[in-house]
């Protein structure tokens, strides 16, 4: 009776061992788990700038005052009828 004892008392020692040991056991999980999550967050941040992008590009190509305002914004460009005036503060 004692052997057995012994022996199923080794091996939940071993199993403990596997279980805590940081080759595939719960430690491993939860490292796991973690960059899971922080993949999974930088996955919406990206997928949310791609929604972003897309929306920009058919608006670009639907629509003449999106390319108008973006020509004003980062050209500078202004209409023949218009009068440009540029504040600078000292």
């Amino acid at each position: 009776m004692r052997v057995l004892i012994a022996v199923l008392g080794l091996c939940l020692l071993v199993l403990q061992f596997q279980l805590w040991s940081p080759d595939g056991g719960l430690i491993q999980v939860w490292q796991l788990r973690s960059a899971l999550e922080e993949q999974q967050t930088e996955n919406r941040a990206l997928s949310q700038r791609n929604d972003a992008l897309e929306a920009e590009v058919r608006d670009l190509k639907d629509g003449l005052d999106a390319m108008e305002e973006r020509a004003r914004s980062e050209l500078g460009m202004i209409r023949e009828d218009e009068v440009f005036y540029q504040v600078i503060e000292r």
